[in-house]
């Protein structure tokens, strides 16, 4: 308990796009999500990250990107 006050978590959603290709489940458009995630201790920003995430528009499935 006393650790969820100290750190917290908070995501928010940027943008959303449509990405390049199909899901290879269900044939669906691929979406591209940009989310901005911040870490914080006692209300101070410790961490800042934008990552982009790739969903499947149809199935909800999330999709992985191997290089």
């Amino acid at each position: 308990m006393c650790m969820e006050l100290v750190y917290h978590e908070e995501k928010r959603e940027l943008g959303r796009q449509q990405a390049p290709g199909v899901c290879p489940y269900c044939g669906g458009k691929v979406s591209a999500v940009d989310i901005e995630t911040k870490w914080l201790f006692c209300f101070l920003p410790l961490c800042f990250k934008v990552k982009r995430k790739y969903s499947c528009s149809s199935c909800d499935r999330r999709l992985v990107l191997y290089y």
